[in-house]
């Protein structure tokens, strides 16, 4: 697979940064080998005259750079073990494995406070980890954070060739919705996602025709590089809840999650600290139950109740166990009891939000017993409530989503994913899956067309 090949959307980000007045040190931040080191290595051949690389996990030894406090001595001894030149406003610093030296996190604020001039970038796998080591402290409002993520459905389809279709999709209208022709395409095209998933080098051996049996052992590699890294950073007895809570996550995507379903011969305590260990580490991320009633929706949480998404679809789907032949052939709504496809979608919904702030999604439940509902996930857009639901199929009430309307009526309108068409009907805005990413858009036609209407 050629370099020039995989694009992403982080790509305008940082440059973005790079242009930026108050630009200040940037700390990436991702899960192991969603792309954090080939996305920054690309901006620095760009971007920059030169590049200065340092990779903490593969050269321990620059950890002693960090061993003063004093800036000039730092970039001395990095100039002269890189035998590079260090010129602000030409060279990007880049410090690679950064959770492997706590102290080069430390400094970060430094840089920040001597030498802004220059472009320091530090990227990482479970950061969070150094962050709870003894004596660290995290250079508040010294550095900003940007969160990566897998490739998305655009980025993939992008990256396997079909950029013509992907082009196509941005530029789809309401009253036209998408042609018929490009539908088998588009769901051929999702069917692959969620097989091969958005982790850069799974997608990268698809492209060079890897076979099926080599996507299975690489994304097997992956999972069990996690587990080594849970060993490396955590003590055995955490290491145990962390692999517990790792292990069990999958199976549990699409219900609400409770700690004795991961495992009930440990303490909620324990299990609670590494889900949310994992959590921090973007490894899971917790959907938490909030009321709904307007925003913000993380002022009306119950943190007892939520549920959980994977880091990644076709991740998920190897630790499942499920077959992609099953994944191609099957209905994609039945496979999993459609827990899949609602991983899907949230992985969409968090992909599509601004990576230099926190993602957060929620859900709706109510649970009287004479008449229950869920609705899938809770998001926010221009100080508004959005209900959405995954549905299965083609068919399927909205018995939830619609309740959920009922009991909230500062809600604009509600929004089905599905495979069902591009519509707008009846305060329920329904958008293939294959464009949830594009989700935003479409609700602001909505938006506009109501206000012209006179019914905004």
């Amino acid at each position: 697979m050629k370099t020039s090949v995989l694009k992403r959307k982080i790509d305008q980000k940082l440059v973005q940064w790079k242009k930026s007045r108050s630009r200040r040190p940037l700390l990436i931040r991702g899960a192991r080998q969603v792309g954090k080191t080939y996305s920054v290595t690309q901006f620095g051949k760009k971007q920059f005259g030169n590049c200065v690389n340092i990779n903490f996990e593969e050269r321990p030894e620059f950890a002693k750079c960090f061993d003063t406090l004093i800036l000039d001595e730092i970039l001395e001894r990095i100039a002269i073990l890189t035998d590079s030149e260090i010129k602000p406003g030409e060279t990007l610093l880049f410090l690679d494995e950064i959770q492997e030296c706590p102290s080069a996190i430390i400094g970060l604020r430094y840089f920040y406070e001597k030498l802004p001039e220059l472009h320091v970038i530090g990227a990482g796998s479970l950061v969070e980890m150094a962050f709870k080591s003894e004596n660290f402290r995290m250079p508040v409002g010294r550095i900003s954070s940007l969160f990566m993520e897998p490739l998305s459905f655009t980025e993939f389809l992008e990256a396997i060739g079909r950029i013509k279709l992907k082009g196509y999709l941005e530029h789809v209208e309401m009253e036209t919705g998408v042609d018929p022709i490009y539908r088998p395409e588009l769901e051929l095209a999702l069917r692959k996602y969620l097989m091969i998933g958005g982790m850069p080098g799974i997608v990268a051996a698809y492209v060079e025709n890897g076979p099926p049996e080599e996507i299975k052992l690489m994304q097997t590699d992956i999972l069990q590089t996690y587990h080594v890294d849970f060993a490396k950073y955590a003590s055995t007895a955490k290491h145990k809840y962390l692999k517990d809570v790792f292990q069990t996550a999958p199976r549990l995507i699409g219900n609400q999650c409770k700690y004795v379903h991961i495992n009930p011969h440990v303490q909620s305590r324990d299990l609670k600290e590494a889900l949310t260990l994992l959590t921090e580490a973007k490894c899971l991320y917790q959907v938490f139950h909030s009321a709904g009633q307007g925003i913000p929706l993380e002022s009306q949480i119950n943190p007892k109740k939520f549920k959980l998404l994977f880091l990644d679809v076709g991740i998920m789907q190897r630790a499942l166990g499920l077959d992609s032949v099953i994944m191609l052939e099957e209905d994609l709504m039945t496979v999993n009891r459609g827990s899949v496809m609602e991983q899907f979608a949230g992985q969409q919904l968090l992909a599509a939000m601004d990576p230099f702030e926190e993602r957060r999604i929620h859900f709706w439940a109510r649970e009287k017993k004479s008449s229950q509902a869920e609705v899938d996930f809770l998001t926010t857009y221009k100080g508004m409530v959005f209900p959405m639901e995954v549905k299965s199929g083609k068919s399927g009430t909205l018995k939830s989503l619609r309740l959920f309307l009922e009991e909230h009526p500062g809600t604009p309108f509600g929004i089905r994913f599905s495979m069902n068409e591009l519509s707008w009907y009846d305060r329920i805005l329904s958008i293939p899956l294959y464009m949830a990413e594009y989700w935003r858009r479409f609700a602001e036609m909505i938006i506009e067309s109501e206000i012209k209407a006179g019914r905004g």
